[in-house]
């Protein structure tokens, strides 16, 4: 998998299908690329104000940490204090909830992330991995 601004585009459109056919509440999306750099960003028309910055926060997270935000999750709940240390010293770039999924190439090398927010945190983690598994399965990019 190459991550580029096309496939970024195929990440981010098929994130956005999923969730309207999951008829989930209006998200903010965004591909991140190894660097943290901003591929391609959306919010759907109703999603609330601070979408960008958790989804943001949810990518950025991953890939701060090297770890799905599902796993991250679950490693703060035995440590509470150090993942709080962690989210005040990156001045707020980590999110402790579903959502944030790495991109990986066919080596497993992390090549970005993609962040969603706005639903349930599980809805939110599906509709990401939509995204990827678009690319995955064949979309050109």
């Amino acid at each position: 998998m190459i991550l580029n601004l096309a496939a970024a585009h195929i990440i981010l459109t098929a994130a956005l299908a999923d969730a309207r056919e999951r008829e989930a509440k209006p998200l903010g999306i965004i591909v991140l690329d190894a660097g943290g750099h901003p591929l391609a960003f959306a919010r759907e028309d109703g999603a609330s104000l601070f979408r960008f910055d958790i989804a943001r926060a949810k990518a950025m997270g991953a890939l701060g940490m090297g770890a799905d935000t599902r796993e991250i999750a679950v490693r703060a709940a035995g440590n509470p204090a150090f993942f709080t240390s962690v989210a005040i010293a990156t001045g707020g770039q980590l999110a402790l909830s579903p959502g944030g999924v790495l991109l990986r190439d066919e080596a497993g090398a992390i090549i970005g992330a993609i962040g969603v927010s706005g639903d349930t945190p599980d809805q939110d983690e599906a509709c990401a991995m939509a995204g990827i598994a678009a690319l995955s399965h064949g979309a050109e990019a």
